[in-house]
């Protein structure tokens, strides 16, 4: 039987590990990751094998030859361009197997899958294409499948949000296809599996399988994944053949290769892998880890829960403690190296040096005796998660969100951009959100980037900015709303949309990667303070509002600033508007910008008190970072997100030509009635504001309404603008002659109620993929959750993006019926978990 292996990748999340070698060389207890696949399909009658092969290829044909030593036949493809993964395997398909049968599987997987069930299971339904699937607990990185009880796939999305996420039934990137698919793959052409050949293949009805098998697989697609995959082999987790003979010791068990000179009072726990040629000396205490071959270690040394590949030599009496020392290491005497700490090829660390956790130190670095290192011979520190959510990076206020990590970041963002590209940011009035400024914008320059700096203008002036063309991105740094100790980075690009998601990945893992560019001392960036974009803003601002409506209609208003940058901005333009504006909270206090929820509401019965009691057509209040608005109506009554979404979209509908709108998919059924009533289309989106954003940019629609007070109007801003939002609702107003507490009693009989249930994490995907099944009769729309319609009511099951938990949303006209919407899927997903 043939086989295709993808060996072509760079590796570049798994940096520095891939400094100097392919990824699919990279060692997996003391042998290349690729020869763990290659024995793989040798025990399972793959006897002639073809590796697609791009980056430093003579490494991987110099280690496998012609195949003969490893059982096998080996041919090999060197990339002609990049094709992209089926594009690749077409380009050489013809060369070597035309009309024959095919099984493709990458280089840089750790897996022991019996591949002679998965043919079996191809044969027996007779399939075009098969993919190998296994459950994961976090699917986010992979593309997640959808099968029906015979395993033909249904439904297959590559790299959902959580919110998209229908299964925790993932791709491994394992497929068997037979010559009618592979050929009808463009020749030379870019192509994709996830994204073009399996999409094609569900839209054309053909013979597309899942199959779902037992066993172990891990993509190591970065170094966490790769010191897993360890554990696992040391744990017997997965079965490989480790080419060592074993031994069992005092209780421990010893995979031993040849020709070892290892003391008899060397001490073993748990289960340790020696290469051949290893040394270890006296005293030594070694429990846990993998030594590579020719390595010594050194009297009275400890190493525990490591990774030691080979040539390496430690020192006497140093401690190694889960980490990873790579090729031609040399650790001096004493030295101690901590959790997650990487020492990479070549690397010389002197007597006494002292290494702290997730230190990265570059090949041939030497580190001077008695130094203690606690930032990488890099730049800096790893971040241990996934940097973004949606467009944004998230953490704790000076512990994970530092001046050293805003640095780094922004050396790696400017990196991304280019030197001699410009980029706008601003931020909010907090001292913390200065200092964060301050240190990113220090790494922007050091990239060779100019920075105009905007200061504590809010967010919607960064992407009016951005929209003049004249920057290639900008970004906006705020304390995160209603997390006191949280911070958000938030990117933007060079048309003042959201980053992204391709982009943001992009910047992860440069940054993560840590050997971006630097700029030349006389190449370094420039900070310029623009003194016009106020004037530019309030100019463009006033051509898309119905002024003279408004002055007509001598409203007054009562307007809460909430500490924020609006406060410089938007008394202005309501003195061209010609209202009576009380205002509160109207002068910028750092010490105000992180409040509770419950203090925001607080300050709600506030404005409503005031509001009712002056007489005031409105109340408004806009967020601390001018995006999002909240209304009083006249008398004093606050309007709920959902109910002041129906208001604005009725009055819009009334007042123009509209043929198609966007909300999220959260939005109130309200939305269609309307819809219905004023025969328009509504698309709906995922609840976030990046797709609202790409909906008014790529969807023709001509109002975006959402459902946590942010609205996109047509004309001009491309994201919410509370600004702009209160002067176009006042302008509605104005225009139709209406009051908000009229138009209420319109919509008075919804009932909108939601929960939230705790869930394992880890069972997120699994509960979703039952929910899918359970629901796959009813009708249903999954765009960010699963949403289902019923008779007189919906509801919305959606897993928080960052939290261990599920969102349920439901809404009727009846209460009772709502609720009881809420209590089933509550119980649902209670049981699932069980």
């Amino acid at each position: 039987m043939k086989a295709i292996i993808m060996a072509g990748g760079f590796g570049t999340r798994l940096r520095p590990l891939t400094l100097g070698v392919p990824k699919p060389m990279v060692p997996m207890a003391n042998k290349p990751m690729m020869e763990h696949v290659v024995n793989l399909l040798k025990k399972y009658g793959f006897d002639e094998i073809l590796s697609l092969l791009y980056f430093q290829p003579e490494a991987i044909t110099d280690y496998f030859g012609d195949g003969s030593d490893f059982g096998v036949k080996m041919h090999y493809k060197l990339a002609e361009d990049d094709f992209g993964t089926a594009g690749s395997v077409r380009n050489a398909y013809e060369d070597f197997f035309e009309g024959e049968r095919i099984l493709i599987i990458s280089g840089d997987v750790l897996t022991d899958f019996d591949l002679s069930s998965v043919i079996s299971f191809h044969e027996d339904r007779k399939a075009d294409a098969t993919m190998v699937l296994t459950q994961m607990q976090n699917p986010l990185s992979y593309g997640v499948v959808i099968t029906d009880a015979d395993g033909r796939i249904t439904r297959f999305m590559e790299k959902p949000t959580w919110g998209e996420v229908f299964s925790d039934q993932i791709n491994t990137g394992i497929y068997v296809l037979e010559p009618q698919v592979t050929t009808q793959i463009p020749n030379k052409e870019f192509y994709d599996f996830s994204k073009d050949l399996f999409p094609r293949m569900l839209d054309e009805n053909q013979a597309l399988y899942g199959c779902n098998i037992q066993g172990y697989w891990r993509d190591i697609g970065n170094v966490g994944e790769y010191t897993t995959a360890h554990q696992d082999i040391l744990k017997g987790e997965v079965i490989i053949d480790l080419g060592y003979n074993m031994l069992k010791h005092e209780g421990s068990i010893l995979w031993i290769g040849k020709n070892q000179n290892i003391d008899e009072s060397v001490k073993y726990e748990g289960v340790v892998i020696l290469g051949d040629k290893v040394s270890i000396e006296p005293d030594c205490k070694i429990s846990n880890s993998i030594i590579g071959g020719n390595c010594i270690i050194g009297a009275k040394s400890i190493i525990s829960n490591s990774i030691i590949w080979h040539d390496s030599v430690v020192s006497e009496q140093a401690e190694v403690t889960q980490a990873l020392l790579m090729n031609e290491t040399r650790v001096g005497a004493r030295a101690k190296i901590n959790e997650n700490a990487i020492v990479s090829e070549g690397a010389t660390l002197g007597d006494d040096v002292s290494i702290y956790p997730n230190v990265k130190i570059w090949p041939k670095k030497e580190v001077e005796n008695g130094a203690v290192l606690s930032t990488s011979l890099v730049w800096g520190e790893k971040w241990n998660r996934e940097l973004f959510t949606d467009a944004k990076v998230t953490g704790l206020g000076n512990l994970e969100i530092t001046p050293e990590f805003a640095a780094k970041l922004g050396a790696a963002y400017g990196a991304m951009l280019g030197a001699g590209k410009t980029v706008a940011y601003s931020r909010d009035v907090s001292l913390s959100s200065r200092m964060i400024q301050r240190a990113f914008g220090a790494g922007l320059i050091s990239a060779g980037i100019n920075v105009k700096d905007l200061q504590t203008l809010p967010i919607p002036i960064v992407r009016f900015e951005l929209c003049t063309g004249r920057d290639a991105g900008g970004l906006h740094i705020r304390n995160t709303p209603y997390r006191k100790d949280f911070q958000d980075i938030i990117f933007f690009s060079d048309d003042g949309q959201d980053i992204a998601t391709s982009k943001a990945k992009s910047l992860e893992r440069l940054f993560v990667r840590e050997d971006f560019r630097r700029a030349k001392i006389d190449e370094v960036g420039n900070i310029e303070y623009p003194v016009r974009i106020l004037e530019s803003y309030r100019e463009e601002f006033l051509k898309y509002i119905d002024v003279d409506a408004i002055r007509k209609a001598n409203f007054k208003i009562v307007v809460d600033y909430a500490h924020g940058g609006a406060v410089d901005i938007f008394p202005a333009i309501f003195g061209e508007l010609g209202c009576e504006v009380i205002s509160l909270n109207a002068y910028i206090d750092p010490s105000k910008v992180s409040i509770s929820r419950e203090e925001k509401n607080f300050a709600m019965k506030t404005l409503s008190v005031i509001v009712k009691s002056l007489g005031a057509n409105l109340g408004i209040m806009l967020d601390n970072n001018a995006e999002k608005i909240r209304i009083v109506d006249e008398d004093g009554v606050e309007i709920s997100d959902q109910l002041l979404l129906l208001l604005v979209t009725d009055l819009f509908l009334s007042t123009t030509q509209a043929k198609k709108i966007a909300v999220p998919v959260l939005a109130s059924m309200g939305v269609e009635e309307l819809a219905e009533e004023y025969g328009v289309e509504v698309l709906r989106v995922r609840n976030d504001h990046q797709a609202m954003m790409s909906a008014k940019a790529q969807m023709n629609v001509d109002f975006v309404g959402g459902t946590r007070g942010g609205f996109i109007f047509p004309g001009f801003q491309l994201g919410a603008d509370a600004m702009f939002a209160a002067a176009k609702i006042l302008e509605l107003l104005a225009t139709t002659n209406q009051k908000f507490g009229y138009i209420c009693e319109k919509f008075s009989d919804l009932v909108y109620i939601s929960d939230d249930v705790p869930c394992n994490w880890r069972k997120k995907g699994q509960v979703m993929r039952n929910l899918i099944s359970q629901t796959a009769n009813e009708d249903r729309q999954l765009v960010d959750g699963i949403r289902i319609l019923r008779d007189i009511g919906w509801v919305l099951i959606a897993p928080d993006r960052e939290k261990d938990l599920f969102h349920i949303h439901a809404e009727s006209r009846d209460k009772a019926l709502a609720q009881k919407y809420i209590e089933e899927f509550r119980d649902k997903i209670d049981s699932m978990q069980k």
